[in-house]
């Protein structure tokens, strides 16, 4: 598929309880790069089975993103028999065991139920992207093998640096160590750390470069398996680039609203970033880096319009009109300047100030 992502292999086997008296091939075919590999628009296969009325008939399938060979080893180490009450019941006892890391106490069980269904929906992914035989396709599209270090895939970062990562600190230690050292091995294979990641694809969704808070979060609460020095290099390279408005930013302190669309959560987030770049050089002695990103960590207050006590677009040496804080437009990314107007976590002192105080700020929570 070349959809959201520009390639994405699955390679699939599946097994049936029976054979298969039929099959039709529904779509139309196109030659990739051998005989053995098809592209398809719409593909679909209709298989035909000779059953008794009641009769039960199970299917299995494997998937991999390296071959057809690791699909179906896949498949073999997973389930390997033919009892749909034992994947059942494994399936069961694998969610029992993840989601009982937490327990909560007091409430209505509809709020348990609201709880824990909430829960099970932050583990949905990332997912897990290498065969049982360790091998996995790359950021560079070919087939890597690992130690015993597994890698996953499909990171919207976006989505998920503010709260399920942090939760996965908690929560899920060894896999958030597993998944910097993902994010380390896509920098290594692809040039930068992931933005949002899917399949080995970096699809270019999104703003800012979330892997960075996901990695200095880890690292102050003490998940350090990994190159910290590797780490803030990937950091600082990905910082440096001059794509989705960086060049104006560094240049200016911000990014106007002529010059790239959704100018004020990529300042404000390019912010957030570059603090968390800032905490890690500190913390492995880089000084200079560190007082580099300390300082644009600041370049928030130049998209505060003290008049109207907002984040919002500045143009031509002045501030974008008409301005309607609940508007939401091209100026913020799936959000409004409310919903924009406390994204300062790394400065929350620095924010009360602009707002003109601490009674000021508290009103505007009010109104919000």
């Amino acid at each position: 598929s070349e959809s959201w992502a520009r390639e994405q292999r699955v390679y699939f086997v599946a097994m049936f309880s029976k054979p298969f008296s039929g099959n039709e091939l529904m779509g139309e075919v196109l030659p990739l790069d051998n005989r053995e590999h098809k592209r398809a628009r719409m593909q679909k296969a209709a298989l035909s089975f000779d059953v008794e009325e009641g009769e039960t008939m199970l299917g299995k399938v494997g998937i991999s993103p390296v071959s057809i060979e690791n699909a179906r080893r896949n498949l073999e180490a997973e389930i390997s028999h033919w009892s749909f009450e034992k994947v059942r019941t494994n399936a069961d006892s694998t969610w029992e065991r993840a989601l009982c890391k937490i327990e909560a106490e007091g409430g209505t069980e509809e709020q348990k139920t609201i709880f824990y269904t909430a829960l099970y929906h932050s583990m949905i992914a990332p997912n897990l992207f290498t065969d049982v035989n360790n091998e996995y396709r790359g950021m560079d599209g070919k087939i890597h093998k690992t130690d015993n270090t597994r890698v996953y895939t499909v990171f919207s970062l976006w989505d998920t640096f503010r709260a399920t990562h942090p939760l996965y600190t908690i929560i899920e230690q060894k896999r958030t160590s597993e998944f910097i050292q993902t994010f380390l091995k896509q920098y290594e294979q692809g040039g930068r750390l992931p933005v949002w990641e899917l399949a080995g694809n970096e699809t270019e969704c999104m703003i800012g470069y979330h892997s960075v808070p996901v990695i200095a979060d880890a690292f102050s609460k003490g998940i350090r398996d990994f190159d910290v020095e590797k780490a803030l290099k990937a950091m600082t390279s990905g910082a440096e680039l001059n794509h989705f408005g960086l060049k104006y930013y560094r240049k200016n302190g911000c990014i106007m609203a002529g010059e790239e669309a959704e100018s004020v959560s990529k300042t404000l987030e390019y912010a957030y970033d570059d603090w968390c770049i800032a905490l890690i050089a500190k913390a492995t002695g880089n000084e200079n880096v560190y007082s580099d990103y300390l300082q644009r960590a600041q370049y928030y207050k130049n998209l505060f319009n003290p008049k109207t006590g907002f984040f919002h677009g500045r143009m031509h040496g002045g501030w974008f009109s008409p301005f309607d804080p609940a508007e939401v437009n091209f100026n913020y990314t799936e959000a409004n300047a409310w919903q924009y107007s406390l994204f300062v976590p790394q400065d929350i002192t620095g924010l009360i100030k602009l707002m003109g105080g601490a009674e000021n700020f508290e009103q505007h929570l009010d109104n919000l």
